[in-house]
């Protein structure tokens, strides 16, 4: 298959400014953290209806991943990016400017919508980098998730001790619209796209089944798990979402292909992350509550907001540093070894935290190593997911696996939020936290990483998935050919004397100026295909090993322009 890599420009700090928006979206899901027990006072209402502000984000967020995924593998991940971005920045700026409870819904709702850019992120970098820099790459992305809530914590605890509360979402704005510059900069439009339209109906059916789904699992505890508000919207979710997938198998373009999902390496990719999400989320409900419960519990360490989120920091610092860790030890065993040793050492972290509860500094050494274990196994999320779809499905299948991690984070929430709240003592009107609940917290997610495992198990081998893919490749083949085709650039074979495609033949790009712009390798059939900078003059140089090399002069002026390459018999030639 054609690989091409885009000209040196179009590449440069394409990864740097992706993590980073990947990093600011995530800092939404815990931005508020901080504040999160002064919301009912701040927003003039009561406990029950103030976690509708953090709700409502997991919400948008949860929706916004799939579909966002969609529109950017049909019309643009750079531009659906930008999209994402812009829609959190004008959501931040209406919380910025409000202390009512239903605006501040809707913009923080808004602000959920940008976790739509991690899978585009993810995306983008399949299509854009080399092969030899995507998995450290991706690594880094997929890993952001957790390190922008591991690092908001610290910097909005800091925000809101000394300044307005507001400041929290200004700065939001403000990294938006950073991030947003540097995309428009730095990152280029990808030219792989999907064929077919939009499935509006998948898209609204799959937004009501996530809600009707999803919602239950925030409020339950408030609402009463037994309750018939509870079972009747897990019923009503059940139904919407198994008549979704029936009209999806009945679609030519679905929203999500449920044929490639259900194939082993996505399935259990999928229900691994899960628990990956299970496991992440506990470490951040549990730490920070720890660390600033008051000695005169007997077991709270009475350390002060910033403190606790100085803390919990690690957890992401130390995400950030695994990928390329994971780079190596991917590239030596592959992702699926990667996601076993990542879950081995997230279960090693909480095993040890069981009885490393008594001092602030053990609690850092528990956030280092849960926060290794989380980045090894999210870093090997996107590469599991990538080798088992086409290119044209990067951007969805990426935003329906960052779909399952939110699923575990929320499943995280509910259970470790019923457990703390059904082991707490009373003091005074006030539920306090006990060791009892921390300690089962940990056993919880000890016990969700451990599935994580059984599922991970059941991934296929690196050879068994090469040998997957080529038995389904027809049509993945068809579509990248259709895609190639439908690109403005050159394309044509490399030619033997005798006329014979060559197979593995580079090809690379000159422009006028006599710098590279471009270079790919031929495919089985000999084929190349190479996108252009822009119009104007080139030279095509064709190279491969037992043949000579050749030079060949040729004009771009906007359309496809088809140049076979014959590598001459004797010395150099210029056509």
């Amino acid at each position: 298959m054609t690989q091409s890599t885009t000209h040196q420009r179009g590449t440069r700090g394409v990864v740097p400014v992706l993590a980073f928006a990947g990093i600011v979206v995530a800092v939404m899901q815990t931005l508020l953290v901080p504040v999160i027990k002064d919301l009912p006072t701040l927003l003039s209402t009561t406990p029950s209806n103030a976690t509708w502000v953090m709700t409502a984000t997991l919400l948008a967020g949860a929706v916004s991943t799939p579909i966002m995924g969609r529109l950017g593998d049909l019309y643009g991940k750079r531009r659906m990016l930008l999209t994402s971005l812009a829609v959190m920045v004008v959501g931040s700026l209406i919380c910025g400017f409000t202390d009512d409870l239903v605006v501040m819904i809707v913009g923080r709702a808004l602000q959920g919508f940008a976790m739509g850019a991690i899978p585009l992120g993810i995306g983008l970098m399949r299509d854009e980098l080399p092969r030899e820099k995507l998995g450290s790459a991706m690594a880094l992305m997929s890993s952001s998730i957790g390190v922008g809530g591991g690092l908001a914590l610290p910097l909005a605890a800091l925000t809101a001790q000394h300044a307005d509360w507001h400041m929290l979402f200004f700065g939001a704005a403000g990294l938006g619209v950073i991030s947003m510059l540097l995309t428009v900069l730095f990152v280029p439009e990808s030219t792989v796209k999907a064929q077919g339209t939009f499935d509006v109906l998948g898209a609204i059916g799959l937004s009501a089944g996530l809600v009707l789904f999803l919602l239950p699992i925030t409020k339950g505890s408030d609402w009463g798990w037994t309750s018939g508000m509870t079972l009747g919207l897990f019923g009503a979710a059940a139904a919407v979402l198994v008549l979704w997938g029936v009209m999806e198998l009945r679609l030519k373009a679905p929203l999500v292909d449920l044929r490639t999902t259900a194939r082993p390496a996505v399935l259990f990719t999928n229900l691994a992350s899960i628990t990956v999400g299970v496991a992440f989320y506990a470490i951040s409900l549990v730490l920070p509550q720890l660390l600033q419960l008051p000695t005169a519990t007997g077991y709270g360490l009475g350390q002060s907001m910033v403190v606790a989120g100085l803390c919990v920091a690690p957890l992401g610092l130390t995400m950030m540093f695994t990928a390329p860790v994971y780079a190596r030890l991917s590239a030596k065993y592959g992702p699926k070894v990667t996601l076993i040793l990542g879950m081995l050492i997230i279960g090693i972290g909480y095993g040890a935290g069981l009885g490393l509860m008594s001092a602030p500094w053990q609690t850092i050494i528990i956030a280092v190593v849960v926060g290794a274990g989380i980045g090894l196994a999210y870093s090997s999320l996107p590469a599991l997911i990538i080798g088992a779809v086409p290119p044209s499905e990067t951007g969805a299948a990426n935003g329906l696996n960052t779909l399952m991690r939110s699923i575990g984070t929320s499943v995280s929430s509910a259970v470790i939020g019923m457990v703390l709240a059904n082991t707490a003592n009373h003091v005074g009107g006030v539920a306090v936290p006990t060791m009892t609940g921390f300690r089962t917290s940990f056993l919880i997610a000890t016990g969700a990483v451990a599935l994580g495992l059984v599922f991970a198990l059941f991934l296929p081998s690196a050879r068994r998935s090469v040998k997957t893919q080529l038995r389904a490749s027809s049509e993945e083949d068809a579509n990248l050919r259709a895609a190639t085709e439908a690109l403005a650039g050159f394309h044509g074979r490399v030619l033997s004397p005798s006329g014979t495609p060559v197979a593995r033949a580079k090809v690379t790009l000159i422009d006028r100026r006599g710098r590279q712009a471009g270079s790919a390798l031929t495919d089985e059939g000999g084929r190349y295909s190479l996108p252009v900078p822009g119009d104007g003059s080139y030279v095509l140089a064709a190279t491969a090993a037992g043949h000579a090399p050749l030079a060949s002069a040729a004009a771009h002026r906007g359309d496809a322009v088809e140049v076979d390459l014959p590598l001459p018999g004797g010395s150099d030639v210029l056509a």
